[in-house]
């Protein structure tokens, strides 16, 4: 469908969360207060499914491996390893100590105790996922790294998905699902210890869940529906660009595609064969910029998740790009491969949130603390203007904590 470039940036991607607060809210103060026994019949009236035990045995990760074929499971690994060279990369510098002449100062960088990551499920399983989750705060050095993934109808985890939690090392994995797990990682229960923040992505009733506890553990950030912008000139290939955009919306019903071209011929290209496609999924637009500063403009204020760029010079119409989650240049760099292979990070913000927050990685998982070691010769330098500051804020005692420490005859004593 094509429309004006005005409608695609003024989209409603917002999730109403209003709407779905009172029950989100029942979920998780019925799990907050009856623990594993609410988690047991909220399994049973949203999964269908009557648990014994919550989490997944060793037996059952045992049978996950029979399941899943070789070619699979050669996939997975060459996925880790592109997952785990690139999220590697991500921790260089991230710990540093510079002279500041007569002192020093620096960062330490520290992980957190533990995570907890959501897996999804429902209308379809994702092992990638499960990699992207786990990879970042196992580089990061995370100590305890718990998982919740909703069962199937017969109570199981599915196969795929705890093989690639189990070739990450992560085998605390308990059949939770929807609102209920967010909040049992949130608040604990009698078999699933609360953690330090909650990550990963969900439905709107995980997501709403993850907004609502936010005030008691950390959360990566809120995500909606998935979505792909693509920026497109007059060169681009529209079979890919079509293709692409057929592929983001069979994510979800709410899922967004949408194409941004200065090429009209382009535009009626992909709209005649997305249309020929009939896809019964997901949410599409075209706009025709008139040229390609305004369609850079639109990209940064739309902010998507995925940005695809279509043009004869890619990293040129990059380097305008300030506002996006992941972004992938030329037409043979599909999102398919950034989804599952290439190592870049998959969970990323949506619903213009790439303006202020950044996709996952191993920086989410860490905590910075900043150092100082002064020597009694550099305080001295200081001395002037830190008590100058401190009498300006009305704060004396910060400036005979200093004073003090200079105070030859208080030095004396205590040598």
């Amino acid at each position: 469908m094509i429309v004006s470039i005005d409608e695609i940036i003024s989209m409603d991607r917002k999730i109403d969360f209003e709407r779905y607060i009172p029950d989100v809210q029942n979920i998780i103060e019925g799990v907050r207060k009856g623990g594993d026994s609410a988690l047991i019949e909220y399994t049973e009236k949203f999964d269908g499914v009557w648990l014994r035990d919550l989490r997944v045995s060793d037996e059952e990760f045992r049978e996950a491996g029979k399941k899943v074929d070789d070619d699979f499971l050669r996939a997975l690994k060459i996925a880790k390893g592109n997952i785990e060279r690139f999220h590697r990369q991500q921790m260089k510098n991230m710990e540093f100590e510079i002279d500041m002449g007569g002192y020093t100062a620096g960062r330490k960088v520290t992980p957190l105790d533990s995570v907890g990551l959501y897996i999804p499920g429902g209308r379809a399983s994702y092992p990638s996922t499960a990699l992207m989750s786990a990879i970042p705060p196992i580089i990061a050095g995370v100590r305890r790294i718990v998982a919740c993934t909703p069962p199937d109808k017969n109570g199981r985890a599915n196969p795929h998905v705890l093989t690639a939690l189990r070739l990450c090392g992560v085998e605390e994995v308990y059949k939770v699902g929807g609102a209920q797990a967010i909040s049992a990682m949130a608040y604990g229960t009698e078999t699933i210890p609360a953690v330090d923040k909650i990550v990963g992505p969900g439905n709107i009733y995980v997501t709403v869940a993850k907004m609502l506890v936010r005030n008691d553990v950390e959360i990566d950030f809120p995500a909606g529906p998935s979505e792909i912008l693509i920026l497109a000139d007059d060169s681009a290939n529209p079979e890919f660009i079509a293709f692409d955009m057929l592929a983001q919306m069979e994510h979800d019903p709410l899922a967004i595609s949408v194409l941004i071209t200065t090429s009209e011929r382009v535009g009626k290209e992909v709209e005649r064969i997305i249309e020929s496609h009939s896809p019964s999924s997901g949410i599409w637009r075209i706009g025709i910029a008139g040229n390609m500063d305004e369609a850079i403009s639109a990209v940064n204020t739309f902010a998507p998740e995925h940005l695809s760029i279509f043009t004869e010079d890619p990293l040129r119409e990059f380097g305008k790009v300030k506002n996006a989650g992941c972004v992938f240049l030329g037409e043979y760099s599909p999102v398919s491969a950034g989804d599952y292979l290439s190592g870049t990070n998959h969970i990323l913000p949506t619903s213009g949130y790439a303006r202020v927050f950044s996709g996952l990685g191993v920086e989410h998982f860490l905590k910075f603390i900043s150092y100082q070691k002064i020597s009694r010769g550099a305080l001295k330098k200081m001395e002037k203007h830190i008590s100058i500051i401190s009498e300006v804020e009305g704060l004396k005692y910060h400036g005979l904590a200093v004073k003090v420490r200079l105070d030859e005859k208080i030095r004396g004593r205590h040598n």
